[in-house]
């Protein structure tokens, strides 16, 4: 055992000898060298950033369904006649003459396409036949003159049929406009002020229920976010019957001048062309700046022969 633990002992110590001489440590001393750090979490602002907008859908949600709750709440009163309703009688009045109005133009608008596409039948039976006709022109010499009478006036009653046609085109296209794009973009704002009619009179009814009810620090704390609110949508109700009002008067001086045009085209083309008066019907064209569709044909047949033949060439 003092065998062993001499050479222990010597191992021991310090780096000065008994010589005097200094010696020098044949490893490095190991430093206290901390552990590394564990991955950072998210930044505290990140976080925020992340609470705040979850609160902000939370907190949307919940004033939705509020909302809804307290206009359907509304609609139901109104209809079991427990609360009034805010009425605007000459405004209720015009909205219901606009609906009666679209109501009474669709039905025009689809008699109308009705006739264009029973008259393109027409036609395109009128051109088949004078084709029909010409082809027996030449084969049936004893009858030769006849079938070449008959096979021009089909020709023409073609194309004086094509030019009537070009006229009911605009005018369904035109009505169309009118009906389904210029009426309905006023009746989606009428939509919309309608919406906040129901809003405005639900939060004036809570304004008014707790207006009567007794008075605390609870009463008074609701009475005021109540109250609040419903300024809010008491701005936003009459904007949007300012804009209503303003939209309603614009239309309708749009309707008189758009109707007023595509009737006088309706009556001159269709008593031109029935009447046999082919000058007075290219006349009505020319004056609505109308292109038959004879001439759009042979502008596309043009356009077109023209293209093939440039790629030919290259």
């Amino acid at each position: 055992m003092n065998e062993v633990s001499k050479p222990l002992h010597q191992g021991m110590e310090p780096p000065h000898s008994r010589s005097g001489s200094i010696e020098h440590p044949t490893s490095l001393p190991l430093s206290n060298i901390s552990a590394p750090a564990t991955p950072t979490s998210p930044s505290q602002n990140g976080d925020s950033h992340l609470v705040k907008s979850q609160a902000s859908k939370i907190e949307t949600i919940k004033n939705w369904s509020i909302s809804t709750y307290k206009c359907t709440k509304q609609l139901m009163f109104e209809k079991l006649g427990k609360t009034s309703r805010t009425v605007d009688a000459e405004l209720e009045r015009q909205i219901e003459l606009l609906r009666d109005t679209q109501r009474k133009y669709s039905n025009i608008l689809r008699l109308s396409r009705a006739l264009a596409s029973h008259f393109y039948h027409v036609v395109q039976t009128q051109h088949a036949l004078g084709e029909a006709f010409s082809d027996l022109a030449q084969k049936s010499p004893e009858l030769q003159e006849e079938f070449l009478y008959n096979s021009e006036t089909q020709r023409n009653l073609t194309k004086n049929g094509e030019t009537l046609l070009s006229a009911l085109n605009f005018f369904v296209s035109s009505v169309n406009t009118l009906c389904n794009k210029t009426i309905e973009d006023t009746l989606l704002t009428i939509r919309q002020y309608e919406s906040a009619r129901i809003e405005y009179d639900a939060y004036r009814t809570d304004v008014e229920m707790l207006l009567q009810a007794p008075r605390s620090e609870a009463t008074s704390a609701r009475l005021e976010e109540a109250q609040m609110s419903f300024d809010q949508h008491k701005e936003t109700f009459e904007k949007l019957r300012s804009d209503l009002t303003v939209k309603l008067k614009f239309l309708d001086e749009n309707r008189i001048k758009v109707m007023h045009k595509q009737l006088l085209l309706f009556h001159n083309a269709i008593s031109a062309y029935f009447s046999g008066n082919q000058q007075a019907l290219e006349a009505t064209l020319k004056q609505f700046n109308i292109k038959c569709l004879e001439c759009l044909l042979n502008t596309y047949v043009r356009f077109w022969t023209k293209l093939v033949v440039l790629r030919f060439r290259r």
